[in-house]
Protein backbone atom coordinates (compact mmCIF):
# COMPACT_ATOMS: atom_id res chain seq x y z
CA UNK A 1 0.00 0.00 0.00
CA UNK A 2 1.35 3.41 -0.91
CA UNK A 3 -0.52 6.58 0.03
CA UNK A 4 0.28 10.05 -1.29
CA UNK A 5 -1.06 13.19 0.34
CA UNK A 6 -1.39 16.69 -1.04
CA UNK A 7 -0.69 19.46 1.47
CA UNK A 8 -1.55 23.15 1.22
CA UNK A 9 -1.07 25.70 3.99
CA UNK A 10 -0.12 22.94 6.41
CA UNK A 11 -3.32 20.95 5.83
CA UNK A 12 -4.00 17.71 4.01
CA UNK A 13 -6.15 18.65 1.03
CA UNK A 14 -6.16 15.26 -0.69
CA UNK A 15 -5.12 11.69 -0.15
CA UNK A 16 -4.80 9.03 -2.80
CA UNK A 17 -3.50 5.52 -3.10
CA UNK A 18 -0.72 5.04 -5.62
CA UNK A 19 -0.27 1.33 -5.02
CA UNK A 20 -2.75 -1.16 -3.58
CA UNK A 21 -2.99 -4.97 -3.65
CA UNK A 22 -5.08 -5.90 -6.68
CA UNK A 23 -4.25 -9.58 -7.00
CA UNK A 24 -7.65 -11.18 -7.17
CA UNK A 25 -11.35 -10.39 -7.32
CA UNK A 26 -11.67 -10.20 -3.53
CA UNK A 27 -8.82 -7.65 -3.26
CA UNK A 28 -10.43 -5.59 -5.99
CA UNK A 29 -13.83 -5.70 -4.32
CA UNK A 30 -12.54 -4.73 -0.87
CA UNK A 31 -10.12 -2.06 -2.05
CA UNK A 32 -12.53 -0.41 -4.47
CA UNK A 33 -14.92 -0.01 -1.54
CA UNK A 34 -12.48 0.82 1.27
CA UNK A 35 -9.92 3.12 -0.38
CA UNK A 36 -12.31 6.01 -1.17
CA UNK A 37 -13.58 5.92 2.43
CA UNK A 38 -10.04 5.93 3.81
CA UNK A 39 -9.05 8.81 1.51
CA UNK A 40 -11.99 10.86 2.74
CA UNK A 41 -11.25 10.04 6.39
CA UNK A 42 -7.61 11.11 6.00
CA UNK A 43 -8.61 14.55 4.73
CA UNK A 44 -11.38 14.93 7.31
CA UNK A 45 -9.25 13.94 10.30
CA UNK A 46 -6.03 15.64 9.14
CA UNK A 47 -4.15 12.74 10.70
CA UNK A 48 -3.60 8.99 10.54
CA UNK A 49 -6.01 8.55 13.46
CA UNK A 50 -8.82 7.28 11.28
CA UNK A 51 -11.36 4.51 11.68
CA UNK A 52 -10.73 1.19 10.01
CA UNK A 53 -13.20 0.16 7.35
CA UNK A 54 -15.25 -2.82 8.44
CA UNK A 55 -14.31 -5.91 6.45
CA UNK A 56 -11.10 -4.31 5.18
CA UNK A 57 -8.73 -4.73 8.11
CA UNK A 58 -5.64 -5.55 6.02
CA UNK A 59 -6.31 -2.64 3.65
CA UNK A 60 -7.04 -0.25 6.52
CA UNK A 61 -3.87 -1.24 8.41
CA UNK A 62 -1.68 -0.78 5.36
CA UNK A 63 -3.35 2.50 4.48
CA UNK A 64 -2.95 3.94 7.99
CA UNK A 65 0.74 2.97 8.15
CA UNK A 66 1.46 4.50 4.75
CA UNK A 67 -0.59 7.60 5.57
CA UNK A 68 1.41 8.13 8.77
CA UNK A 69 4.63 7.83 6.80
CA UNK A 70 3.41 10.43 4.29
CA UNK A 71 2.38 12.75 7.12
CA UNK A 72 5.78 12.33 8.77
CA UNK A 73 7.56 13.09 5.49
CA UNK A 74 5.44 16.24 5.08
CA UNK A 75 6.39 17.29 8.66
CA UNK A 76 2.76 17.74 9.70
Amino acid sequence: MQVQITVADGKITASQVLQVPWNDHRDQEINSYAVPILNQEAVSSQSASIDMVSGATYTSDGYIQSLQSAIDQAHL
